[in-house]
């Protein structure tokens, strides 16, 4: 039965009175205004507006909270991160039992609202009995991973969208200290954890009788930011005068990454060193690209043409909250010089992050070989070549489901990865995807390769002459209509594709009944008898379905740089079949 006017409109009255935010309050005020007018139908865009926004509550769970900022139940809002706060303070209080109190570190990045959402968090668990560490200023996501273990915290608190659009926001909870003991300690938080948590937000009454307190918490001196530089001196693996010598082009895409990139760099030795003026300075409202995520189209434009204008031997990009890392590179099969020069006419282009999950996880298992239980991980949609590289050297891998949350409590961890840009190359020290981290890894590879006349293309020649060319790509499809989503996996799993690229498919897997010893998850997967695999699965942080393909191609142990580079077009074109067929099998 669909709600009457007057059903709504006093549920939102109730929610105006008791809002925290003055700001808040008055543009609710407004849109009630625009809706009620003429009972609903002089702005039926306003009315559905409002009915969205008190269409159920933002949800908590897994990734902890994200969406758009704005007023209401079901919005990015003041209310909605007191009640959460308190709901979170409940449920550490009860995990840890009477008189233990807890601590808990709240960061934030440079988005609109963030700072206030971090200070309001940081005013209701003090309140709560909570001991705060309030991080020093708008900073990257794996400082706030990296304080969580550094500072022995119960729990962490992150205000981050990361690379969401600008009218969104986050709250991202990791768990740790006497709370969480295993190897997911100082990890993002997983079921049944969030499960405990939301219901003591929903037992959590109206956010302005929540108490809070405007002081008491302790702001935590920038000496967190040496200690989060120091800890990454083992990963500078590059001697200072091949350092030296490699011209590295950053952007930080308007976020909080990149003054802590610069000294990254800086302290490994890493002189030649250009950031994208026009993104260095953090922007909530993100000027100059559509989306700030490298994966993006046009995102890295600024940064490669900056990069063919001054020579540069690698481009290096972190995301908003610089929990990600985008490698480009020069690679001359690639290049067309047809039309307008420009940098990609040129050869440059992003490396999907397989390729780079590739290069650094070859480096992890070299490292590993010998020692007992050490294992890489990487997420079901991730490339498959990283469980080829580790069984040819004998070294263990994990298959995790998909997020860092998963990836990041695989035992004995040593490095783990997953497609969408995230690296964990210091499990010691941030048991989470870290952009600063995985560029000082990827700058100190180049650098040595460079010292020796190679690149990094060249070293995943090698690899694909020693385990198999693994080429991968993906497709996705933004909806507007959330409920398009469900209905399009079920299509897929009532009539899945016969053939793969013309090879018969010889599995088909539903992922919601779990695989291969993985937990059950929302996703298909098909396998063809030449190799060819594809993934589908909804996002768990965009309303996006997105589609996963993996090309294999044998490659010759003496096969030419120019015999690679031929074999890498022909299975980007094989791919780019693959994604017309998915294309149209999934009805995008």
């Amino acid at each position: 039965m669909t709600e009457s006017l007057d059903e709504l409109l006093a549920r939102v009255e109730h929610w105006i009175r008791h809002d925290v935010d003055d700001t808040d309050v008055d543009e609710l005020t407004r849109l009630v205004g625009y809706a009620a007018a003429d009972g609903g139908t002089r702005h039926p865009s306003a009315l559905a507006e409002l009915r969205d926004r008190f269409d159920g509550t933002l949800e908590f769970g897994t990734a902890g909270l994200r969406g758009t900022m704005a007023a209401g139940p079901n919005r990015m809002n003041s209310a909605v991160v007191v009640r959460t706060a308190a709901g979170l303070g409940t449920y550490l209080h009860e995990a840890l039992g009477a008189g233990a109190g807890p601590r808990v570190v709240v960061g934030y990045d440079a988005r609109h609202r963030s700072a206030d959402f971090a200070r309001r968090t940081a005013e209701v668990l003090t309140a709560a009995g909570v001991e705060v560490l309030l991080l020093p200023a708008a900073l990257p996501t794996p400082v706030l991973a990296f304080a969580v273990r550094r500072l022995e915290a119960d729990a962490g608190v992150m205000v981050t969208a990361s690379h969401n659009p600008a009218a969104d926001n986050g709250y991202k909870v990791y768990l740790g200290g006497r709370v969480v003991t295993d190897e997911g300690q100082g990890a993002q938080l997983v079921s049944p954890y969030d499960e405990r948590i939301a219901a003591h937000v929903a037992a959590v009454g109206p956010a302005d009788e929540v108490p809070r307190h405007a002081e008491g918490w302790t702001v935590v001196g920038r000496e967190i930011v040496g200690d989060y530089l120091a800890a990454l001196a083992p990963l500078r693996t590059a001697a200072p005068e091949a350092a030296s010598r490699l011209t590295i082009v950053t952007t930080s895409l308007h976020g909080v990454g990149g003054p802590l990139l610069a000294r990254a760099l800086a302290d490994a030795g890493f002189t030649r060193v250009i950031p994208v003026e026009e993104q260095v300075a953090p922007d909530p409202d993100f000027p100059s690209v559509a989306f700030p995520n490298p994966e993006e189209a046009g995102a890295m434009d600024l940064a490669l043409g900056l990069a063919i204008d001054c020579g540069a031997d690698l481009v290096i990009a972190n995301d908003p909250d610089a929990d990600r890392c985008a490698v480009a590179v020069l690679d001359v099969t690639q290049g067309t010089h047809q039309g307008v020069e420009t940098a990609r006419s040129s050869g440059w282009r992003m490396l999907h992050g397989d390729e780079v999950g590739i290069l650094l996880g070859s480096e992890a298992v070299a490292r590993a070989v010998g020692r007992p239980g050490a294992t890489v991980a990487s997420s079901v949609v991730s490339s498959r070549a990283l469980s080829r590289i580790a069984r040819d050297a004998g070294v263990q891998h994990a298959t995790t489901l998909t997020g860092f949350k998963w990836i990041s409590r695989a035992p004995e961890l040593v490095f783990g990865y997953e497609e969408a840009l995230g690296y964990c190359v210091d499990p010691e020290n941030v048991r989470d995807k870290d952009g600063i981290s995985a560029a000082v890894v990827v700058a100190s590879l180049a650098a040595r390769l460079k010292a020796a006349g190679r690149t990094l293309i060249d070293d995943l020649d090698d690899v694909a002459r020693a385990h198999g060319l693994f080429v991968t790509g993906q497709l996705s499809a933004r909806f507007s209509d959330l409920s398009e989503i469900p209905a399009a996996m079920s299509r897929l799993r009532s009539d899945p594709p016969r053939e793969l690229g013309g090879s018969p498919v010889r599995v088909v897997a539903d992922l919601a009944d779990g695989y291969e010893g993985l937990p059950p998850t929302d996703g298909v997967l098909l396998l063809a008898e030449d190799d060819t695999r594809v993934v589908v699965r909804p996002s768990g942080t965009e309303p996006k379905l997105k589609c996963y393909l993996e090309v294999v191609t044998h490659v010759a142990p003496d096969a030419t740089p120019l015999d690679v580079g031929t074999a890498r077009v022909a299975a980007r074109e094989r791919l780019g079949d693959l994604s017309k067929e998915m294309n149209a099998a999934l009805g995008f």
